[in-house]
């Protein structure tokens, strides 16, 4: 029989690529004459250059210095691929776990920046950015002025970095901003949030990275202003996406706003390895109504129903009603007995997830093909 098992990360617990191979692993204890392709996932968060690594073993890794979402330096890794691609992910060089502690008004996407001006020194011909787990809402101003461009106040000064410091915005200099690659840029988002009002960036994910009420009023508005001498769209599902990140680099980068999920899945060639396929073992840290709203579970789900695939999920937790187009669901919770023992130890339970999967689907799926 043939597995693809092509589960997203365990966010802050385990990898996509760790957690592929325990749950590979689990299963080929119980039947290990299976034939099992691993395929791990990302959704443009965290684990998207890894997901590109796994599938991609010809791409080389190169790692940069740069300065974090709060200014202190961090490492980030983007990947060079042979048609001289470049892949970055966001929350590498300005992710929310980056800081030291939370910063809603000053926290920057610099860092994002530097990294992909360090990939275009390098001969990048096309960028591919993963924007997911922010810690700022600045419109993707930072990264921006780490490819050159200048934001001033009406005195003509240089604005700090940060989203609240837009609020002062009254000229948007793009003379030395560097010009994208001649092959474009594609943003990898999770999310359809606008930029601003009620369901953009300041006012569902500012709370998330420390914002009170008075500071998603003041980052809303700071956000409007940019929008304001900017142009663009900011009303384009996903324009919001990592602080407005996306709408920032597509206004005045040209970059393409796109599903995460559904890219990344078709660019490490997930569709060919679910036609070959005969179930299809995912996961992720929690499993709940959200992860059909765009996410790497969702989307695999939707893409496993459309070719005929069974499918077994395994989640740190799972919560609600488990959709009918799970086969079979196992919570490493409650196979660990406490979240805390979950977490302490994501590897063994996964693996076991999989021993468990294999018991329920395997002698299912050999009768339903008459075997």
């Amino acid at each position: 029989m043939r597995i693809v098992v092509t589960p997203d990360s365990f966010k802050g617990s385990v990898t996509a690529d760790a957690a592929a191979r325990a749950l590979a692993g689990g299963w080929l204890t119980r039947r290990p004459g299976d034939d099992v392709r691993l395929i791990p996932l990302a959704d443009g968060g965290e684990g998207t250059v890894d997901a590109f690594a796994a599938a991609l073993p010809e791409a080389e890794r190169r790692t940069v210095t740069v300065p974090g979402p709060d200014g202190r330096p961090v490492t980030a890794v983007w990947l060079a691929l042979p048609d001289g691609a470049a892949v970055l992910e966001l929350a590498q060089s300005s992710g929310l776990p980056l800081m030291a502690a939370p910063d809603p008004l000053g926290a920057h996407t610099y860092g994002l920046g530097a990294v992909a001006r360090a990939a275009l020194d390098a001969g990048a011909t096309r960028l591919v950015i993963g924007l997911g787990g922010s810690a700022s809402t600045d419109g993707g101003t930072g990264a921006l002025r780490a490819l050159g461009l200048r934001l001033r106040d009406t005195r003509g000064r240089e604005l700090p970095l940060g989203g609240a410091a837009l609020a002062d915005l009254a000229h948007v200099d793009t003379g030395e901003l560097l010009p994208a690659p001649p092959g474009g840029v594609q943003l990898l988002v999770d999310v359809t949030a606008p930029l601003a009002g009620p369901a953009g960036a300041a006012a569902v994910y500012g709370p998330q990275k420390g914002a009170q009420p008075a500071d998603v009023t003041l980052l809303d508005a700071a956000l409007r202003r940019l929008a304001g001498l900017v142009g663009g769209d900011p009303d384009k599902p996903g324009a919001g996406a990592a602080g407005g990140t996306a709408y920032g680099l597509a206004a005045l980068w040209g970059a393409r706003i796109v599903p995460g999920a559904t890219t990344i899945a078709e660019l490490v060639g997930l569709p060919d390895a679910l036609a070959d396929a005969d179930l299809v073992l995912t996961g992720e840290g929690r499993f709940d109504e959200t992860s059909l709203t765009g996410k790497v579970v969702g989307s695999l789900l939707a893409a496993a129903e459309a070719a005929g695939l069974r499918v077994g999920v395994a989640a740190g937790q799972v919560s609600g009603p488990v959709p009918g187009s799970v086969s079979a669901s196992v919570s490493l919770v409650e196979l660990a007995g406490s979240v805390e023992a979950a977490l302490h130890d994501p590897a063994r339970w996964l693996t076991e997830a999989g021993a468990v999967l294999a018991g329920r689907l395997g002698n299912e799926q050999m009768s339903a093909v008459g075997c």
